[in-house]
Formats: C-alpha cells, sequence, structure tokens
C-alpha cells in the first residue's frame, strides 16, 4: 500500500462511499480503509487512490459538498 495515498478523512461512511463513487465515476481506482473501531464508535474511514491520481482526486473532492 506504499502507493496509495489519502486523499479523504471522515468518521461517516456514507461521504467515504460517496467520494468512491465520485472518483469511480472519474476513473480514479479508489479504496476505503475503514479504521473506525465499532465496539467504540471512534477512528476514521479513509479514502486512498494510488500516488499518481492525488492531485485530481483532491481536485475532485474539492468541489464535493456534504450537507
Amino acid at each position: 500500500m506504499s502507493n496509495w495515498q489519502s486523499v479523504f478523512k471522515t468518521n461517516l461512511a456514507h461521504q467515504a462511499e460517496i467520494v468512491k463513487s465520485v472518483l469511480k465515476d472519474a476513473d480514479i481506482q479508489a479504496i476505503i480503509l475503514n479504521q473506525k473501531d465499532s465496539s467504540y464508535l471512534f477512528g476514521l474511514i479513509e479514502v486512498k487512490v494510488e500516488n499518481e491520481h492525488t492531485m485530481k482526486a483532491l481536485k475532485i473532492i474539492g468541489d464535493l459538498e456534504f450537507a
């Protein structure tokens, strides 16, 4: 996983899924790394992309708005 970069962090699973889906629509492969402890409800969920797609992914994510 050394060639993957975290581009989004949240504690809400649905936000991570939305980001992953939007990146997929832009032909960017993304994975979700869930580090949230379900017993205690703390920790973060990260969306990661391959290093060469980091800048494009950050631009796309920057244009998203979560209500």
